[in-house]
């Protein structure tokens, strides 16, 4: 096999797909033969693509249940803004197709030299910046016409902490809907026009508000200006800013930036890639190598699957694979034309009546959502206290090993249940889902155990089914944060129901 010829989408689906992922944490290469060593070089690039991918996917799945967690209790203390404020539909109605080329503006140190160029062409080209661009732009007296926010930080949120009065008319703010509540109230003390945009989250489709999603973001905020982008069907997209990498100096952002120019150069260890222009190495460091695999495996994909052409014209950085570099002022030459009729149509919220409608179908879903997780753990300690006290009992391998396999058909049917949440309860799964990821991975270092004897095999299944009871404990932990976050961030949607005098379908949804 030639594995020159496997390209990023082929180890992207490799990584992720069963067996291969499941077994990701005990993947290791070992030369075993002097025969191996003639395609050393060959070997080891294939070995570094697939722990890179393994690392990639495994990311992709979620690594931290509070991340989770925090998702969710902002996503539903957000519902009232998201419900009130013009939808993603209506975004998707009013605005496609106004515009062939989109330059994404991003905060890497190369952003400072592209500004007086994106400064006079910024009238032919529909401009998305990143949150972190917005106060640069600003500056600059350069007008976006959308701003991107991606993070949940309280930090992030502090980017629309300004006030730059006549400059933000005609700016539509596009944020993911569970974005840190500071962003949404420093918005409203400044413009009503901003968006709230949902992914495919489980919880999130849970409460089937089609109205205000769905699309996939990614792991940046330029990723998500790009799928943005996509769905408002440019046909040219050009990132500036976009270096992933540190400047000559050391700096990771530009001299403007508001946290800093050097914000990040001491934040991560520091790592190698390919410059812009393919000639040198440049520093980076593994966060912004994981941004730039998945913006590289999205640009193959939209290279090869639509009929729309990714410019790399950040003039520095690292290289974004699949993209095509070309300098900023030919891509402005040569793509940007006429004058754009701006400010772009505004959008507007739904009715009142649909509004209200909204609200109550939010608090209902989020209402039984609470009722879900009551009802899940009131079962589940249960299933938990049979099984520990089975365990509990057990005294020898030459008695116990009947009743071994009896509670690993208990554990095994406990875990068939929590899988059916996928299907049956997508409220639940959310939360659950880096945890059981994490543990499957974990899991699958005591599943390739060997025994050689009788003790060996009653210890494999001793520890198989302590780590389950741990797994059990955490399960139960998990689902009794997401019931107490719903309760304390339900009260916003409560507060605009009753403003509303919705207060007695608030008591029918409880009834």
């Amino acid at each position: 096999l030639n594995t020159s010829s496997l390209d990023i989408e082929f180890f992207s689906n490799f990584c992720s797909s069963k067996p291969f992922f499941q077994f990701s944490r005990i993947y290791f290469l070992e030369l075993m033969s002097h025969y191996y060593e003639r395609f050393h070089e060959d070997i080891l690039g294939l070995n570094k693509k697939l722990a890179e991918n393994f690392k990639n996917s495994i990311v992709s799945h979620g690594n931290d249940p509070l991340d989770a967690l925090q998702g969710i209790e902002q996503f539903v203390y957000n519902l009232p803004s998201m419900i009130t404020h013009p939808s993603y539909k209506e975004l998707l109605s009013k605005r496609k197709n106004l515009s062939d080329t989109a330059i994404i503006v991003s905060t890497g140190p190369s952003l400072t030299k592209q500004l007086p160029l994106l400064k006079k062409y910024a009238s032919k080209a529909t401009i998305f910046c990143a949150d972190s661009s917005y106060p640069i732009l600003a500056k600059h007296g350069i007008k976006p016409d959308y701003v991107c926010m991606l993070e949940r930080t309280e930090l992030t949120a502090e980017f629309f902490n300004h006030d730059f009065g006549e400059f933000d008319n005609g700016i539509c703010f596009i944020i993911k809907s569970i974005v840190h509540p500071n962003a949404i109230n420093y918005l409203t003390k400044k413009t009503d026009n901003f968006t709230l945009v949902s992914t495919y989250a489980s919880f999130i489709q849970y409460l089937k508000l089609d109205y205000f999603g769905y699309f996939n973001m990614g792991f940046s905020v330029a990723h998500m200006a790009c799928y943005l982008s996509l769905h408002l069907n440019h046909k040219n997209i050009i990132f500036i800013g976009q270096d992933l990498a540190y400047a000559k100096n050391g700096n990771s952002h530009p001299d403007d930036y508001q946290n800093s120019a050097s914000y990040e150069s001491r934040r991560y260890p520091h790592l190698y890639t390919l410059a812009y222009g393919g000639k040198e190495k440049i520093k980076t460091h593994h966060v912004w190598l994981m941004f730039k695999r998945n913006l590289e495996q999205d640009v193959q994909k939209i290279q090869k699957y639509l009929d729309t052409k990714v410019y790399n014209c950040t003039e520095g950085g690292a290289r974004i694979e699949g993209t095509i570099e070309k300098p900023f002022l030919w891509a402005c030459e040569n793509l940007l034309d006429k004058d754009l009729n701006k400010p772009f149509e505004k959008l507007e919220p739904l009715s009142l009546n649909k509004q209200n409608e909204f609200l109550l179908k939010a608090y209902y879903k989020v209402y039984q959502s609470i009722k879900h997780c009551r009802d899940f753990n009131d079962n589940f300690i249960k299933v938990y206290d049979k099984i520990k006290n089975s365990f509990m009992s057990l005294q020898n391998s030459q008695k116990n090993e009947i009743f071994i396999q009896e509670i690993i058909q208990d554990i095994d049917k406990t875990k068939t249940q929590i899988d059916e949440l996928y299907n049956t309860q997508k409220d639940l799964i959310q939360i659950l889902g880096p945890l059981l990821t994490q543990f499957e991975l974990n899991l699958a270092r005591i599943y390739v155990l060997n025994p050689k004897t009788k003790e060996d095999a009653f210890n494999k299944s001793i520890l198989w089914i302590k780590e389950h009871l741990e797994f059990m404990e955490l399960v139960y932990g998990h689902i009794k944060a997401q019931e107490n976050a719903l309760i304390k961030n339900i009260l916003p949607l409560e507060e605009k129901l009753k403003e509303r005098k919705l207060d007695k379908w608030m008591e029918r949804v409880r009834k």
